[in-house]
């Protein structure tokens, strides 16, 4: 038994107000025991709660010379509460952060993997179009990519406007034929 031990909480404040590393160590002893159970009770993780232990016992040492409290017990639970609170706050924030942080991951891939599939959608579709009957393409690449009316693409071909017609519907019927429906929605 310490020298110590005979001496109150409130004896034992005093000494810690004057820097007794003694004193200290009395309290220590004392409350180590407890406050770990508690501690533990609490959150459950062993390591965790000396990690806590430890954090409470560093906080009454820096602070004993400007110490004022009504009773030990009550300040060193209070402070265990308040690392507990804090513990699971940090744990809530830390979770919270994770989430944000896979939901944007998962939010990435998702466009990466919209990216690819468009990138994939547009080569089938310029594969489709670049398999086209040459005249066929011609017309079908004016009207798309120019812009261009009936009469504009048989003067620039110099064909009629009833072969820019023909040309045209036949390209629109071989597209939704090998792409489908929903990709010859694309582009058209």
């Amino acid at each position: 038994m310490g020298a110590y031990a005979a001496y109150t909480d409130q004896d034992l404040l005093a000494f810690l107000n004057e820097g007794d590393a003694a004193a200290f160590e009395e309290v220590f002893v004392r409350y180590e025991p407890l406050l770990l159970s508690f501690i533990y009770k609490k959150i459950g993780d062993e390591d965790a709660s000396k990690d806590m232990l430890q954090d409470i016992f560093v906080q009454l040492w820096n602070q004993r010379s400007g110490l004022v409290v009504q009773t030990l017990a009550s300040y060193l639970f209070t402070a265990a509460l308040n690392r507990i609170r804090d513990g699971f706050r940090h744990r809530v924030m830390h979770e919270e952060h994770i989430a944000k942080l896979q939901q944007l991951i998962e939010e990435e891939a998702g466009g990466t993997d919209h990216r690819i599939r468009e990138k994939d959608i547009t080569r089938l579709i310029e594969q489709e179009i670049a398999a086209l009957p040459d005249k066929m393409r011609q017309v079908f690449l004016l009207r798309k990519d120019a812009f261009m009316s009936n009469r504009q693409i048989a003067e620039e071909l110099g064909i009629s406007e009833q072969t820019v017609e023909t040309h045209m519907k036949r390209a629109l019927k071989t597209l939704k034929g090998r792409l489908g429906p929903e990709l010859f929605m694309l582009v058209v």
